[in-house]
């Protein structure tokens, strides 16, 4: 067992308190949008001990089979198939979608071909890789996730009398099938189409007004006016009548696949995803925006969100299965200073949400305060945690 330290990471919609708050630290004012546990070669893991310092995908390459097993090899490669991340947002998100593995091989072989550097800010494409991931909420968190059900988008814009409006309406009710809800999330995205600035402006202001007057969908007119405050003028902000709203009590978790458009609006979680850093965005962002390679990968199929219930292992511990084969999540509260059985084997990741404990496996033991985190080989055999407090641990199923 190795103790890591996270690659923080600065983005503006962070949170000044949260992140740092969790990891023992002062706030300085600075923001702290993620923390990230992993190996992702753009921002792997720091990992000390023994007078040595080393980064965790150099770990993982000095000795594949003992650090991920023969299974997690023969299945992924000589890489570990998971990032880790704690995520505090104090503003929204950028409207995004990620890749499915093949559509992310022939995306970064493409930009290759074009020739953009593998650290141009202007690349869509990091990695080969998909990124599926699983919210775990630790505050009350608010997000869009999925187109909702056309007909439902035609009842929320009805009476809503401007021509965006009345155009969208026109679309979704004229064909309520995935075609007919591609057709209203390109005429609000594509360059061509998108409502201007001032519309989109005037838009916010009917929902805010609609807020206050009555409304037959408060939490989309509310994410209108959210987005638009954060982001004026831009169109990404209307498409919320088109995404299902989702709401996460503290200890719910959210699963978001490949090709699922989303926008995380506020809270603090933890999320753990494929090892991958592959953003496609249409707007609500200063980064790079790529509307053509976006409307390629997006799934334009209406489905609520899919929130996975926890399954109890053990005594103490929770299990969050996502339904893919690059990571699942668990989540261990300590109540009476027992020992506890965590599940899983192979390489892990466990952090310390709160309180404090001793983690023990076949090479020793490490002491865990909260905010920190450790990495767990696969030669490193089961787990035993003694203490009081909560802790998160990431692993393959």
């Amino acid at each position: 067992m190795r103790v890591i330290d996270p690659v923080l990471q600065h983005y503006a919609w962070g949170s000044t308190t949260a992140i740092p708050e969790a990891l023992g630290a002062v706030p300085d004012g600075t923001p702290v949008a993620e923390a990230w546990y992993g190996a992702h070669p753009s921002a792997p893991s720091v990992v000390g001990a023994d007078g040595t310092v080393t980064t965790l995908d150099r770990l993982v390459a000095e000795d594949p089979q003992g650090v991920l097993g023969d299974d997690v090899v023969a299945r992924f490669g000589a890489r570990l198939p998971y990032l880790l991340k704690l995520v505090a947002a104090a503003a929204p998100l950028s409207l995004q979608v990620h890749p499915t593995v093949e559509q992310a091989v022939a995306g970064y072989a493409a930009e290759d071909e074009r020739g953009v550097p593998r650290d141009d800010p202007r690349r869509s494409y990091k990695d080969r890789n998909h990124k599926p991931e699983l919210v775990y909420a630790l505050s009350h968190f608010e997000a869009l996730v999925g187109f909702r059900a056309a007909r439902r988008t035609a009842e929320i814009l009805a009476g809503v009398e401007h021509p965006v409006a009345q155009r969208l309406r026109d679309v979704v009710a004229a064909d309520p099938s995935a075609d007919g809800v591609r057709a209203a999330f390109t005429e609000l995205v594509a360059p061509e189409t998108r409502p201007s600035p001032d519309e989109v402006d005037e838009l916010a202001r009917i929902f805010a007004d609609r807020l206050r007057d009555g409304s037959p969908s408060p939490r989309t007119d509310r994410a209108v006016a959210t987005l638009a405050q954060a982001y004026p003028g831009d169109p990404g902000a209307v498409t919320a009548v088109l995404l299902n709203p989702v709401t996460l009590r503290p200890g719910e978790a959210c699963f978001v696949p490949a090709g699922a458009v989303h926008a995380y609006l506020s809270g603090s979680a933890v999320e753990v995803m494929a090892n991958s850093d592959n953003v496609l965005r249409a707007g609500l962002t200063p980064k790079h925006v790529d509307i053509p390679e976006l409307l390629r990968t997006v799934d334009c199929v209406a489905a609520p969100p899919i929130r996975i219930a926890a399954e109890r292992s053990f005594d103490a511990t929770e299990v969050f299965y996502a339904p893919v084969d690059d990571f699942e999540l668990s989540v261990t509260r300590l109540t009476d200073g027992r020992p506890a059985r965590l599940p899983g084997v192979g390489p892990r990741i466990v952090l310390c949400l709160e309180g404090s404990c001793r983690l023990t496996g076949a090479d020793g033991h490490v002491e865990l305060a909260s905010g920190r985190a450790v990495f767990v080989r696969a030669d490193d055999g089961p787990l035993v945690v003694q203490g009081f407090g909560r802790l998160v641990q990431a692993s393959v199923p």
